[in-house]
């Protein structure tokens, strides 16, 4: 019996209550940590999801702008605005930027002060139909 003392005596001591602790601590702290890591892996998964959506979505739009880049329609929009070209039979209208420096194909100081206070009406048919143009 003095066995079977000692044993019971082990497991109310101190000692054993103590150790009892510090696996309850240690179990705790690497449970505590593991689910820190899991949260951390968690938080970049949706990050990369969120940035796999925008690359996605960006993607599309360069595929869009890529297909109107080689398409016609894009070809006749850049001859028409950068290299002033037009279609066989069509008629082009250049304006004058109108900082009255440069009266070749629009009003001189002359006309302009002559006709200010006409009305925009009026301006318009003595243009166009009177043939005060230059």
């Amino acid at each position: 019996m003095p066995a079977e003392n000692k044993k019971n005596n082990f497991f109310k001591s101190k000692l054993f209550a103590l150790g009892l602790v510090l696996i309850f601590a240690l179990t705790a702290f690497a449970y505590g940590r593991a689910y820190y890591q899991d949260y951390g892996v968690k938080q970049e998964i949706a990050r990369l999801k969120d940035e796999v959506r925008d690359l996605e979505f960006k993607k599309i739009q360069s595929l869009e702008i890529l297909q109107y880049v080689q398409s016609p329609a894009f070809a006749e929009e850049k001859a028409r605005m950068e290299l002033n070209m037009a279609k066989p039979g069509e008629k082009t209208a250049i304006f004058a930027s109108g900082n009255g420096a440069d009266t070749e194909g629009g009003q001189t100081n002359e006309k302009d002060v002559k006709s200010n206070n006409a009305s925009n009406i009026l301006k318009w048919w003595r243009y166009f139909m009177d043939g005060e143009r230059q």
